[in-house]
Protein backbone atom coordinates (compact mmCIF):
# COMPACT_ATOMS: atom_id res chain seq x y z
CA UNK A 1 0.00 0.00 0.00
CA UNK A 2 3.03 2.75 0.78
CA UNK A 3 4.32 2.12 -2.38
CA UNK A 4 1.41 2.93 -3.94
CA UNK A 5 0.84 6.08 -1.88
CA UNK A 6 4.25 6.94 -2.64
CA UNK A 7 3.79 6.41 -6.80
CA UNK A 8 0.33 8.28 -6.31
CA UNK A 9 2.37 11.34 -4.61
CA UNK A 10 5.32 11.19 -7.30
CA UNK A 11 2.49 11.14 -9.96
CA UNK A 12 1.01 14.66 -8.13
CA UNK A 13 4.07 16.22 -7.56
CA UNK A 14 5.24 15.56 -11.09
CA UNK A 15 1.80 17.13 -12.28
CA UNK A 16 2.17 20.19 -10.10
CA UNK A 17 4.95 20.92 -11.87
CA UNK A 18 4.28 20.28 -15.54
CA UNK A 19 0.66 21.12 -15.13
CA UNK A 20 0.75 24.75 -13.92
CA UNK A 21 -0.77 26.19 -17.46
CA UNK A 22 -3.59 23.39 -17.23
CA UNK A 23 -4.08 20.11 -18.06
CA UNK A 24 -2.89 18.44 -21.49
CA UNK A 25 -6.72 17.39 -21.80
CA UNK A 26 -7.15 21.14 -22.06
CA UNK A 27 -4.15 22.27 -24.13
CA UNK A 28 -5.75 20.01 -26.91
CA UNK A 29 -8.94 20.88 -27.12
CA UNK A 30 -10.47 23.27 -30.26
CA UNK A 31 -11.22 26.73 -29.89
CA UNK A 32 -15.07 25.49 -29.43
CA UNK A 33 -14.51 23.01 -26.92
CA UNK A 34 -11.56 25.42 -25.52
CA UNK A 35 -14.81 28.18 -24.63
CA UNK A 36 -16.23 25.37 -22.55
CA UNK A 37 -13.62 24.45 -20.71
CA UNK A 38 -12.97 27.88 -19.46
CA UNK A 39 -16.19 27.46 -18.24
CA UNK A 40 -15.39 24.35 -16.27
CA UNK A 41 -12.64 25.70 -15.10
CA UNK A 42 -14.07 28.68 -13.77
CA UNK A 43 -16.82 26.81 -12.34
CA UNK A 44 -14.26 24.29 -10.33
CA UNK A 45 -12.17 27.57 -9.02
CA UNK A 46 -15.43 29.37 -7.56
CA UNK A 47 -16.26 25.49 -5.99
CA UNK A 48 -12.05 25.46 -4.39
CA UNK A 49 -12.61 29.15 -3.10
CA UNK A 50 -16.09 27.68 -1.87
CA UNK A 51 -14.29 25.11 -0.06
CA UNK A 52 -11.54 27.34 1.29
CA UNK A 53 -14.34 30.11 2.79
CA UNK A 54 -16.07 27.35 4.47
CA UNK A 55 -12.25 25.97 5.87
CA UNK A 56 -11.63 29.61 7.06
CA UNK A 57 -14.79 29.40 8.81
CA UNK A 58 -14.65 25.93 10.49
CA UNK A 59 -11.33 27.15 11.76
CA UNK A 60 -12.52 30.20 13.44
CA UNK A 61 -15.65 28.58 14.80
CA UNK A 62 -13.13 25.63 16.31
CA UNK A 63 -14.94 23.23 14.57
CA UNK A 64 -13.59 19.82 13.95
CA UNK A 65 -16.38 18.22 12.21
CA UNK A 66 -16.88 20.77 9.61
CA UNK A 67 -13.04 20.85 9.03
CA UNK A 68 -13.19 17.15 8.60
CA UNK A 69 -16.12 17.21 6.06
CA UNK A 70 -13.59 19.41 3.75
CA UNK A 71 -11.07 16.76 3.99
CA UNK A 72 -10.58 13.14 1.76
CA UNK A 73 -10.92 10.31 3.48
CA UNK A 74 -7.22 9.81 2.99
CA UNK A 75 -6.38 13.45 3.72
CA UNK A 76 -3.49 14.64 5.28
CA UNK A 77 -2.55 17.50 7.45
CA UNK A 78 0.84 18.72 7.94
CA UNK A 79 1.26 21.13 10.77
CA UNK A 80 4.71 22.95 11.27
CA UNK A 81 6.81 21.37 14.06
CA UNK A 82 5.09 18.39 14.08
CA UNK A 83 4.57 14.79 12.34
CA UNK A 84 1.74 14.69 10.00
CA UNK A 85 -1.88 13.34 10.73
CA UNK A 86 -2.52 11.03 7.81
CA UNK A 87 -6.22 9.45 7.37
CA UNK A 88 -8.95 10.63 9.02
CA UNK A 89 -9.28 9.29 11.88
CA UNK A 90 -5.81 11.03 12.79
CA UNK A 91 -7.09 14.37 11.14
CA UNK A 92 -9.88 14.88 13.09
CA UNK A 93 -7.45 13.99 16.39
CA UNK A 94 -5.19 16.24 15.46
CA UNK A 95 -7.75 18.64 14.78
CA UNK A 96 -9.74 18.38 18.51
CA UNK A 97 -5.98 18.99 19.67
CA UNK A 98 -5.42 22.30 18.00
CA UNK A 99 -9.15 23.09 19.06
CA UNK A 100 -8.51 22.29 22.33
CA UNK A 101 -5.29 24.31 22.56
CA UNK A 102 -6.08 27.55 20.67
CA UNK A 103 -8.92 29.73 19.49
CA UNK A 104 -8.41 31.09 15.79
CA UNK A 105 -9.49 34.45 14.05
CA UNK A 106 -8.02 34.33 10.86
CA UNK A 107 -9.13 36.05 7.56
CA UNK A 108 -7.60 34.18 4.32
CA UNK A 109 -5.98 35.28 1.11
CA UNK A 110 -6.36 33.20 -1.86
CA UNK A 111 -3.26 34.00 -3.44
CA UNK A 112 -3.74 31.46 -6.46
CA UNK A 113 -5.67 28.62 -7.51
CA UNK A 114 -4.81 26.31 -10.22
CA UNK A 115 -6.83 22.95 -11.37
CA UNK A 116 -3.76 20.61 -12.67
CA UNK A 117 -5.97 17.47 -13.78
CA UNK A 118 -9.49 16.63 -13.71
CA UNK A 119 -9.33 15.74 -10.59
CA UNK A 120 -6.21 17.71 -8.91
CA UNK A 121 -6.04 21.41 -8.09
CA UNK A 122 -4.01 23.46 -5.88
CA UNK A 123 -4.22 26.93 -3.71
CA UNK A 124 -1.51 28.59 -2.29
CA UNK A 125 -3.02 31.40 0.34
CA UNK A 126 -1.74 33.15 2.76
CA UNK A 127 -4.01 33.75 6.57
CA UNK A 128 -3.61 36.40 9.03
CA UNK A 129 -5.79 37.33 12.23
CA UNK A 130 -5.05 36.02 16.08
CA UNK A 131 -4.71 33.30 18.39
CA UNK A 132 -6.02 32.55 21.56
CA UNK A 133 -4.47 30.62 23.88
CA UNK A 134 -7.30 28.41 25.67
CA UNK A 135 -5.43 28.01 29.14
CA UNK A 136 -4.03 31.38 29.48
CA UNK A 137 -6.66 33.69 27.55
CA UNK A 138 -3.17 35.08 26.30
CA UNK A 139 -3.88 36.69 22.79
CA UNK A 140 -1.56 37.10 19.66
CA UNK A 141 -0.76 38.24 15.71
CA UNK A 142 -1.17 34.78 13.98
CA UNK A 143 0.00 34.90 10.06
CA UNK A 144 0.76 31.95 7.68
CA UNK A 145 1.25 30.49 4.49
CA UNK A 146 -0.56 27.76 3.49
CA UNK A 147 -0.70 25.49 0.54
CA UNK A 148 -3.41 22.93 -0.01
CA UNK A 149 -4.02 20.18 -2.66
CA UNK A 150 -7.45 18.83 -3.65
CA UNK A 151 -8.92 16.27 -5.26
CA UNK A 152 -12.16 15.62 -6.67
CA UNK A 153 -14.08 12.91 -5.26
CA UNK A 154 -16.32 10.48 -7.03
CA UNK A 155 -19.07 12.69 -6.34
CA UNK A 156 -17.78 15.62 -7.92
CA UNK A 157 -17.00 17.30 -4.94
CA UNK A 158 -13.50 18.72 -4.10
CA UNK A 159 -11.77 17.73 -0.85
CA UNK A 160 -8.36 18.90 0.75
CA UNK A 161 -6.17 16.21 0.06
CA UNK A 162 -3.10 17.34 1.77
CA UNK A 163 -2.91 20.42 3.52
CA UNK A 164 0.60 22.21 4.78
CA UNK A 165 1.36 25.89 6.13
CA UNK A 166 4.28 27.92 7.94
CA UNK A 167 3.91 30.97 9.96
CA UNK A 168 4.97 34.05 8.09
CA UNK A 169 5.41 35.86 11.79
CA UNK A 170 8.55 37.08 12.67
CA UNK A 171 10.74 34.80 15.25
CA UNK A 172 9.95 35.86 19.17
CA UNK A 173 12.84 37.19 20.90
CA UNK A 174 13.72 35.28 23.62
Amino acid sequence: MLPYRIHKFALLAALLLLGTGGSAQAQTRNDSSAASGATETASEKTAIMGLLSSYEAALNAADAAAAMRLYAEDGVFMPPNNQPAVGAAAVRQAYDAVFKAIKLNLKFTVAEVVQVAPNWAFARTSSAGTLTINATGAKGAEANQELFIFKKGADGAWKIARYSFSTTNPPSRQ
